[in-house]
């Protein structure tokens, strides 16, 4: 045991002073799909001291494609995907002090739960988590690793919170909002390069070296890549996240709002964006998926499995076959982002 991290340690800018630095340290995922579940091994391998994993769903044969830590019997057992996780990063490294929170990450729960974070890796499967997560890590000066890829596009960028511009800041250089793995599907090597410069990040900051703050985007499929390295002039005075710091999406107001019909097994959601995407362009979303859907002026409804979504002008979305408000959530962000 006494070899395990050898090699790491071998690599100069860590040492064995930098081991240490990692052993202490804690880092909190959010997420355990597919960034999430590579992110975690690393960190895990890497030796930080303590990795906490919180995700609210399950594990479906359609994630066994990319997210690494999961087997065909986990998807049998349907486990919860931060149960599973759990489980096998134990059996990776038992130095490690690992734990799965099977829990809908929010603004309500999100301070208790990452206030004693070293870092905060972003794996969320939503723009509107990913928010909050960027309000909480401003908030409580944590390091915000922020991650995201879909198809064969990916980007990366890390907050250091007083140092670098906020996701809050850079939102007019994110990609549109929109596209997700249910509807452009994703290939499995755009998640382990996002999740190695995440990682990469994570490393250089734990053992107490420079993170340098460039916007990193590529697509490895058309083999494009573009790179801000002036990022840290993108940080804005007024931004309401770190400039002013009222932290925007840690208030209810900012956050998508559920609510369960009665007697309806339906679930209505109230989109927290300003601006919701045009009608027209969801339905080409989903068609491309495969989905079929019917479209008028004032609203688009298609069905999946079960379930079946119905989504207005407003943005409001009516999620039908659920009275459960975190699976509703889910199969919103699945098909519309």
């Amino acid at each position: 045991m006494s070899t395990r991290y050898s090699r790491q340690e071998l690599f100069q800018p860590i040492g064995t002073e930098g081991q240490k630095r990692l052993n202490d340290s804690k880092a909190v995922i959010i997420g355990a799909g597919a960034l999430g579940t590579a992110s975690a091994e690393m960190l895990v391998r890497a030796g930080v001291g303590s990795v906490t994993i919180l995700d609210r769903d399950y594990i479906e044969w359609s994630n066994l494609q990319r997210q690494q830590l999961y087997t065909e019997q986990d998807v049998k057992d349907r486990l919860p995907k931060a149960v599973a996780a759990e489980k096998r990063l134990k059996q990776v490294n038992s130095d490690v002090h690992i734990k799965g929170i099977v829990i809908d990450v929010t603004a309500h729960n999100i301070d208790e739960l990452v206030s004693e974070a070293s870092i905060i890796v972003d794996a969320a499967d939503n723009f509107e988590v990913r928010m909050i997560a960027n309000d909480a890590a401003v908030k409580h000066q944590i390091p915000f690793l922020y991650g995201a890829c879909v198809a064969s596009y990916g980007i990366q960028f890390t907050v250091i919170p007083d140092e670098t511009p906020c996701l809050h800041c850079l939102l007019e250089h994110l990609p549109a909002q929109g596209m997700t793995c249910d509807t452009a599907g994703i290939i499995s090597p755009v998640v382990q390069q996002v999740a190695a410069y995440q990682v990469a990040d994570a490393l250089k900051y734990l053992t107490g070296h420079q993170v340098t703050p460039i916007l990193k985007s590529f697509d490895l499929w058309k083999n494009e890549r573009s790179d801000i390295r002036s990022a840290a002039s993108l940080k804005k005075k007024q931004c309401p996240s770190c400039g002013l710091k009222t932290y925007p999406f840690l208030s209810y107001d900012k956050r998508a709002k559920a609510d369960v019909l009665c007697g309806r097994n339906t679930v209505q959601i109230r989109s927290a964006a300003e601006t919701p995407p045009p009608l027209h362009e969801v339905a080409l979303r989903l068609k491309k998926a495969g989905m079929d859907v019917l479209e008028n002026p004032y609203l688009l409804s298609c069905q999946k499995d079960e379930f079946k979504l119905v989504l207005f002008k407003d943005g409001r979305a009516l999620v039908h076959g659920t009275n459960d408000i975190a699976k509703a959530r889910t199969i919103y962000h699945q098909w519309i982002g």
